[in-house]
């Protein structure tokens, strides 16, 4: 599939029902569901559904509890759902490569019974980590540590939405990790309380309040909080490489190292280029680069550029609001702005 990034950078993914994460799985406790998984990979397949309590032969392990799914095969799955709570779906055939190619999905079983308080808003993030070479656009399984691109539901900030309350609603926020790194998710201006996991809910007597969240790897995690502050609130992974979109990691430390004019005599040979990391990388955002790549930051704000990529976003809290949809950056009341004196 062709799957946009963020403007400016489309990469050729695997996914499921054509996307990338595949479709939200939404059922109820008690359900008996049934699906059909056509393959049209190159490659076998199968679907394991991470974190259900279901009969071994339907866990999806391909060769262990089924059969691969032969590229143009269709197997069907069948269950009777015994809990509720946030869970994925993925492959269990060549696991790295799928993954790594796009191939998750949340699995939602909501209670029988409905829960209290009300949740008024719910947001599903899948994370996940990527490398696609500058210039390049099909990801590469191969790469154990050194990603590149790091993303909110396959998209990097500034192509990712924002989280758009209105002020008093009930905010729950599910993160899901299939990716190679743990991610602690960080929301500003608010604190959240640890409300369940994958395992099941935490009992209130249980839950504590925090402002970031660990997501260990092969884990959901489902967060709440009332939003009380209007604004716009950085909402992010609090590991600094993560908030950041494709560049090079084997270049030499030139922080502090005076660099006079060489920037000006590389430019007559490669133009476009900029001194690199000499005051910091603040203020890179333009510099050139391969086609189908984007900058290491980007996205501006009311007050010029947001110095942020990859695992970000804005989660936009307002007051007498009737529509969920964008309202445009926060005006701030007179005398609440940081000033220059």
């Amino acid at each position: 599939i062709k799957h946009e990034v963020a403007p400016g950078m489309v990469i050729t993914a695997w996914g499921y029902n054509g996307r990338t994460p595949g479709p939200v799985i939404e059922c109820v406790e008690g359900d008996r569901v049934r699906f059909f998984v056509h393959n049209k990979l190159p490659e076998r397949t199968s679907v394991h559904w991470h974190g259900i309590f279901l009969p071994n032969g339907m866990d999806g392990v391909a060769g262990l509890n089924q059969p691969h799914i032969e590229p143009g095969e269709t197997y069907v799955y069948e269950f009777t759902l015994r809990q509720h709570g946030v869970h994925m779906y993925h492959p269990h055939s060549d696991e790295m490569v799928q993954m790594a190619m796009g191939m998750t999905g949340f699995f939602v079983v909501h209670p029988r019974a409905p829960e209290t308080p009300r949740v008024d808003r719910h947001f599903l993030i899948m994370l996940a980590t990527w490398f696609v070479a500058p210039g390049t656009s099909v990801p590469n399984p191969m790469i154990m540590n050194d990603f590149n691109l790091f993303t909110f539901n396959s998209r990097a900030w500034p192509g990712t939405a924002p989280l758009v309350v209105k002020k008093g609603d009930r905010v729950r926020f599910s993160f899901g990790n299939l990716s190679m790194d743990s991610h602690p998710i960080h929301v500003h201006g608010h604190r959240y309380w640890h409300v369940a996991t994958d395992g099941g809910t935490i009992p209130p007597s249980a839950r504590i309040p925090m402002t970031t969240i660990d997501v260990p790897v092969g884990t959901t995690q489902t967060m709440e909080l009332v939003a009380d502050a209007p604004g716009d609130w950085a909402f992010h992974c609090h590991k600094s490489h993560h908030t950041m979109n494709p560049m090079s990691h084997d270049i030499p430390n030139m922080m502090g190292v005076p660099q006079g004019k060489l920037e000006d005599r590389v430019k007559k040979v490669l133009p476009g280029y900029m001194a690199m990391g000499e005051k910091g990388m603040g203020g890179m955002m333009d510099m050139g680069r391969p086609k189908n790549t984007l900058p290491m930051m980007a996205g501006s704000g009311p007050f010029g550029p947001i110095e942020m990529g990859g695992m970000f976003t804005l989660l936009k809290v307002r007051e007498g609001i009737t529509t969920y949809d964008d309202p445009g950056f926060y005006v701030h009341p007179p005398g609440t702005i940081a000033r220059k004196v």
